[in-house]
């Protein structure tokens, strides 16, 4: 019995919205389109002054082709804005292309990418929402996420895998129209590892009221135990990429290092990149510098690569054509 004078908010009479009568700021009409093969990038980034970040783009792209001609580990983590500014074709074809052996995302990337793929739009206007208590209160989006996390932590999946069987299941319970467009639904066709890391009270599924906290913290926490198994593997050429999360992803990046090493895999020859548009204080330590640091052998690099996700990671995936 709680010894508090105030109970919990009670979420049963919460009111939602279906998610398609949603004014959105991003749909599927303003996505990257994959560049022909017989555009020149190559020759463009060869063209780039190598000094600073031109050395720097050069030798990530370097980083990812041996890592994957030596079969290491690629893992990309990914925040929100990544998915929201339509880069999920580009980030598909790295998959498919072998430049993507894992994704891990924050608990906003995850929501994106499954809005898209019911509805083909995402990212709400929020001030104009807030006020009304709207902001995060589409139906949809609340409902069928939560319940799909729920499923899966009773099938002992974590969230990625959960919600990547739900957008491709033969009958799901809402029409899933636009699931070429999601890269969770691509990943789990793939087999690829997906993992979401949540913090409670960040996202606005957790407003919900078909919220299963503690399915939410056991799925999560199942996800962070199986980056830290692929972290463990990246020793010998692996490449972590950490794109615009600056704060959740680079703490769970640095918490697997800690763990891996706890284990008897200390990290080896490993190559970190951070993309963003301003360099945080976080990825900067916990991405670039820290795991570089200790890390034993001469290959293991850190890259600061600065600039606008919608430009880089396409130019990066063009360039690895």
């Amino acid at each position: 019995m709680t010894n508090y004078r105030e109970r919990p908010l009670r979420l049963e009479k919460v009111a939602t919205y279906p998610l398609a009568s949603r004014k959105s700021k991003v749909s599927v009409d303003a996505f990257a389109r994959l560049p022909r093969r017989t555009t020149p990038v190559r020759e463009f980034v060869r063209s780039l002054p190598r000094i600073l970040a031109g050395e720097s783009f050069r030798a990530v792209i370097e980083a990812l082709q041996h890592a994957r001609r030596a079969q290491r580990p690629i893992i990309w983590g990914l925040g929100g804005h990544v998915i929201k500014v339509g880069l999920g074709p580009v980030l598909i074809d790295l998959m498919e292309r072998g430049y993507a052996t894992a994704l891990a995302l924050n608990g906003a990337a995850m929501i994106h990418d499954f809005e898209i793929a019911l509805v083909g739009s995402t990212s709400e206007d929020v001030p104009a929402a807030l006020g009304k208590g709207r902001f995060g209160m589409a139906e949809e989006t609340g409902r069928y996420l939560n319940e799909a996390i729920a499923a899966g932590d009773r099938d002992d999946l974590g969230v990625g895998e959960a919600v990547g069987r739900f957008l491709t299941a033969r009958r799901p319970p809402v029409p899933v129209r636009f699931r070429k467009y999601s890269l969770l639904a691509a990943a789990y066709q793939a087999r690829t590892p997906v993992t979401v890391h949540e913090a409670i009270g960040t996202d606005i599924i957790h407003n919900h009221p078909s919220i299963d906290p503690r399915a939410l913290g056991s799925a999560t926490h199942r996800d962070f135990r199986l980056l830290a198994a692929l972290v463990k593997q990246m020793n010998h050429g692996g490449v972590y990429l950490n794109c615009g999360s600056a704060v959740i992803l680079p703490e769970v990046f640095l918490k697997c290092v800690s763990l891996a090493a706890n284990l008897g895999y200390p990290p080896r020859d490993l190559v970190t990149v951070n993309f963003d548009f301003i360099q945080h204080y976080r990825p900067s330590e916990n991405v670039v510098r820290r795991p570089v640091a200790i890390a034993r052998g001469k290959q293991s690099c850190g890259y600061a690569i600065t600039g606008h996700h919608e430009l880089m990671i396409p130019l990066l995936a063009a360039a690895l054509k």
